[in-house]
């Protein structure tokens, strides 16, 4: 189902301009596809869009601007401070809902591994993955089942197993979860250095996955 959004006509502007537009909670963006034949100057709410980004990167939403008519698009590229990490600007890309879109997905595991019940380490080694279906078809999550690994054993991205109609471009040999052998007992200042190296690498790919979403 898509989500409706509105969003307003813009003129292009100078930097002064698009800062002004920001700052009344506006994100200056742009309509690109193959039926337009000049990219369309928009600019959407911020806060919508944001929670958009967070819970639907993926999402088909049916824009509508104002005396432009309605428009089924998809979030192309969004561009972010580089310290803030606030969105600055959005692509967004027409599409058609019968011909297939490039689209990149986080993957979620589920079930008790054996593995770690005899005290190994599950290890998430790849957090997405790239896939080409219709737009209909992009799930939010690719769930993989991790319940029968055990220690040493890994899951690829050829075991998935996924709804038809959906392709895998991400290369079929690499490492989506293993389950690591126990460590031994780390000292309160190495768990607290793991504990934040954890962290990182989830908000690098949490990152990733928002603003390195392209489509075909």
């Amino acid at each position: 189902m898509a989500i409706a959004m509105k969003a307003d006509k813009r003129e292009q502007a100078t930097r002064g301009e698009l800062r002004q537009l920001r700052l009344q909670g506006k994100i200056p963006g742009v309509i690109y596809g193959k039926q337009i034949k000049e990219n369309a100057a928009i600019s959407v709410d911020g806060k919508e869009l944001q929670a958009l980004l967070r819970s639907h990167p993926n999402a088909i939403i049916d824009v509508s601007v104002a005396s432009g008519g309605k428009k089924s698009v998809m979030v192309a590229d969004v561009q972010r401070d580089p310290l803030s990490r606030q969105v600055l600007h959005v692509d967004f890309h027409q599409i058609n809902m019968n011909e297939n879109v490039k689209a990149n997905v986080r993957v979620a595991t589920e079930g008790d591994s054996q593995g770690v019940r005899e005290g190994g380490i599950l290890q998430m080694i790849l957090h997405e993955l790239e896939i080409q279906c219709l737009p209909s078809s992009i799930p939010d999550a690719i769930t993989v089942d991790v319940g029968s690994l055990l220690v040493g054993e890994s899951l690829l991205v050829h075991d998935i197993k996924l709804p038809e109609g959906i392709e895998v471009l991400t290369d079929s040999e690499q490492v989506v979860v293993t389950i690591l052998a126990p460590q031994k007992e780390l000292t309160e200042e190495e768990a607290e250095a793991a504990a934040v190296e954890s962290a990182e690498a989830e908000a690098r790919s949490e990152e990733e996955l928002l603003e390195g979403v392209k489509k075909s």
